[in-house]
């Protein structure tokens, strides 16, 4: 066996406390080198005639990438403390796996070789928030969403849906007309929306912040926010707002005031500028988002404006009760400040979600001290580049999101937010071509994932839409222009992944079979009293796939139908779920 390739290490992604109870221990191993892994554990101060006092537990293979495989095992130490290490064998070779060198058998005069989880301590559980789990969220992005109330149209605003989206067109949409289509996302089985940025700012998608304590006057006033988010409670359904800290607008009155008043402003410290006199040509003299002047980066280490933007975090949550945050360009800020974010928000609600924007890596975010969650970009890439663009075969997906589960711990990875499209990327109909045959098999992934899942507005109804600005079009209300079909296939899948607790977020996801050659992809789900077996053909053609034995007498979950024979028949793009109880 490759010894280079093992790998193992406690208080990470590969050991963590899940529970008051429960150390989940993970191991990674050379792919398809180790037949078997045995959890080596034990109370460290468990010894006789001795000999430490230690046991052994079979782990679970859970997943394989194109270099590694990856093994599991739950525990719960009866004293909450453990020493532990790993027992490999190929068939031909044994390996005795420990912190500090490898032996040839289970080592037991010394416990200071192994791996040590010195106590669980419930404080450093990671403490996301339960409702998270079971919510289904759906992006608004405010101006194209409805347009409710015309007085307070911005100046120049097109009649809704006259025109193609561009960066700079408006048209209107506000809090009034979120208010008047709640019924629309209660119908979906919607439970939380996520608002792209709606504080007051110059351009339409919000995003270069110029007072961060109040509500863009073409959305509405406060008490009209306060309206709709008491709707929206009324309805089950959580309210998150997206803020931006790592940068300002350029409009922003304090950076004004540093353009105007230069080294002799009082707000010089909120901002990195280089030298003076500020100039914004042809290249900014100040720290920025990108290489974007309009867009200054805001220094969070200055005590005066991280006082102010902690007060912006506790403000929407104290006085709105606001449901969560959705942080813009989050790895770009200091860690430091993210910690005191969360102190002072969960102070005031101890349940509010705090979603970091970061796309890649993020277990530097996710130490229980910081964010909840992340935006989840590694699962979507990996399924929008398969079922979507052909890109990449089943065993190269399978493996891609293989590396996106195991990259967390794992309850870290049940609030992960998944995504399929959004404000910045191209519709997920017109990524697949327009064949909604492929969308439905995204949703379905989408919804049967681990996670928790978010539709971008007008997918439900199978809008269309290239990059930005064309995937921000004027959301369709005629329902003789909408997909009612793609409609109720979605809201089936919500109403699913609430009901069934296999199909949810409850659900333990392992890969079954990815062929390659065939183009398939075969997961199960698996809860306390059901196990579902979910086949996904991304072939043109049909594919008739062998059922495995522990299904034999299953039913189709949709239609409770009973396969006929060892066998089924998948249609092109399409899907085929199996329950067994």
């Amino acid at each position: 066996m490759l010894r280079e390739a093992i790998y193992h290490r406690p208080k990470s992604n590969y050991a963590y406390v899940y529970d008051k109870k429960t150390l989940h221990i993970r191991l990674r191993t050379k792919k398809d080198d180790a037949t078997e892994a045995t959890l080596i554990h034990g109370d460290p101060y468990d010894w006789a005639e001795g000999e430490w006092q230690c046991k052994t537990k079979p782990m679970e293979k859970i997943g394989t990438t194109g270099l590694f495989d990856y093994w599991y095992a739950e525990i719960q130490p009866d004293f909450r403390r453990l020493r532990y290490g790993f027992q490999l064998t190929d068939g031909k070779e044994t390996l005795v796996y420990t912190e500090k060198e490898f032996f040839t058998e289970i080592f037991k005069k010394d416990t200071a070789p192994y791996f040590c989880f010195p106590y669980l301590n419930a404080e450093d559980i990671f403490d996301a928030p339960d409702w998270v789990r079971d919510t289904v969220w759906y992006q608004i992005f405010p101006e194209r969403f409805a347009n409710g109330d015309a007085s307070n149209d911005p100046k120049g605003a097109l009649p809704w849906g006259s025109a193609e989206p561009t960066p700079t067109n408006f048209f209107g949409g506000d809090f009034q007309g979120v208010i008047d289509h709640i019924d629309h996302l209660a119908e979906l089985g919607i439970t939380g929306i996520y608002f792209t940025p709606i504080f007051k700012a110059t351009t339409n998608h919000k995003y270069d912040t110029v007072d961060y304590m109040e509500i863009d006057e073409q959305f509405g006033d406060k008490e009209t926010f306060k309206r709709m988010i008491e709707l929206c409670h009324q309805n089950g359904i959580k309210i998150m707002l997206d803020a931006v800290f790592n940068h300002s607008g350029f409009y922003f009155p304090q950076f004004q005031d540093v353009l105007e008043n230069g080294e002799k402003s009082k707000y010089k410290d909120w901002f990195y500028v280089w030298d003076y006199p500020v100039q914004t040509e042809p290249m900014p003299n100040y720290d920025t988002f990108a290489f974007t002047h309009m867009m200054p980066k805001l220094n969070t280490s200055n005590p005066e404006l991280r006082e102010y933007l902690l007060e912006v975090g506790r403000y929407w949550v104290r006085e709105f009760d606001i449901d969560g945050w959705r942080l813009d360009v989050a790895n770009e800020v200091s860690h430091d400040f993210w910690r005191e974010f969360r102190k002072e928000v969960k102070a005031i609600k101890k349940d509010v979600y705090i979603l970091g924007e970061i796309w890649h890596d993020s277990m530097a975010w996710l130490q229980g001290d910081q964010f909840d969650a992340v935006m989840n970009y590694p699962y979507t890439h990996a399924a929008i580049q398969y079922f979507a663009k052909d890109e990449i075969s089943a065993e190269e997906f399978t493996y891609r999101t293989t590396d996106a589960m195991i990259m967390y711990p794992e309850n870290a990875s049940e609030v992960a937010f998944n995504l399929l499209g959004s404000h910045d990327t191209p519709r997920i109909l017109t990524v697949c071509d327009d064949n909604k045959d492929k969308m439905k098999q995204l949703f379905l992934f989408l919804l049967s994932s681990s996670g928790t899942p978010c539709i971008y507005y007008g997918d439900e109804i199978a809008m269309t839409g290239e990059q930005d600005p064309g995937c921000r079009k004027c959301m369709i209300w005629d329902q003789e222009k909408q997909d009612r079909d793609m409609f109720g296939f979605l809201s089936s899948l919500i109403r699913l992944r609430k009901e069934n607790e296999a199909f949810g977020n409850r659900g333990t996801f392992r890969f079954v079979t990815a062929d390659s050659s065939k183009n398939y992809v075969m997961y199960t789900k698996t809860a306390a009293s059901e196990t579902l077996l979910f086949t996904l053909n991304n072939s043109d053609e049909p594919v008739t796939v062998t059922i495995p034995e522990a299904f034999a007498g299953a039913s189709d979950l949709f239609t409770g139908e009973k396969p006929t024979g060892s066998t089924l028949t998948v249609a092109p793009h399409g899907y085929q779920v199996l329950t067994v109880k």
